[in-house]
């Protein structure tokens, strides 16, 4: 088995004293693992930094073997936020999230595709990237089959003055229908429902909110685990 494809390093953890075992988001063959051979060492260690795209060819005797990755660099992107906090903060927990919620071995070009975009963003120096965030988050629900729907409200069948969201259907709720019920309904943050739309810190904290929420219900709880820490720590510096 031999394949060659785009990647997104999501993580790299040490096995032996020179190898590493990389797990890659890729285009076309999805969240993948595999073997680096001195991975480990002083030539390649800043090759699998998360957030780093490369060019990745993985080659097996089996298919359902581990394999072995052999990458090269196409953008060091890992080291153009090093030095910002906030920005590092947000690169770590999309590549986490990424790692921890994607099937292993199943395509997803969506979500590879809006992880490039999101990369971009943080890159570029967007003060709006926390807006970008979320929605990179809203997306990849979608994508591993978990959506909301925010497209009407789920009582009146209408689009107007959408406000929450049913932690129970994922459904939109207006303002004047959930008003007796608000206590127990997330709200829902304008600029979700804007294509193009940026948020206020709030608006990104209701955001970060909400689709925690159904990360851990949906895709973490069922197997025991909870949000990756770098998630958590990402909405704790983005809220104080």
């Amino acid at each position: 088995m031999d394949w060659t494809d785009d990647g997104i390093v999501l993580a790299a953890r040490k096995h032996g004293e020179t190898s590493v075992i990389a797990t890659l988001l890729t285009r076309a063959h999805g969240r993948h693992l595999g073997l680096v051979r001195g991975g480990a060492g002083k030539k390649a260690r800043g090759l699998y930094l998360p957030g780093n795209r490369v060019t990745a060819r993985w080659r097996a005797r089996l298919a359902e073997h581990l394999g072995t990755f052999s990458c090269e660099m196409t953008s060091a992107f890992a080291a153009t936020v090093l030095k910002d906090r906030l920005r590092l903060a947000a690169l770590s927990a999309a590549c986490a999230v990424a790692e921890a919620s994607l099937p292993e071995r199943q395509p997803h070009a969506a979500v590879f595709d809006a992880l490039v975009a999101l990369l971009g963003v943080l890159e570029g120096g967007d003060r709006q990237w926390p807006s970008a965030y979320v929605k990179w988050e809203l997306g990849l629900l979608g994508e591993i089959g978990f959506g909301l729907d925010l497209s009407a409200c789920a009582a009146t069948g209408r689009n107007d003055q959408l406000a929450y969201v049913s932690p129970k259907s994922g459904r939109a709720v207006s303002l004047a229908a959930g008003e007796p019920y608000k206590g127990a309904l997330l709200p829902l943050p304008g600029f979700l429902l804007r294509e193009g739309a940026w948020g206020e810190p709030d608006e990104v904290a209701q955001g970060l909110k909400l689709t925690g929420y159904f990360l851990e219900r949906n895709v973490f709880h069922p197997t025991d685990r909870s949000l990756p820490p770098a998630r958590n720590r990402l909405a704790e510096r983005l809220t104080t």
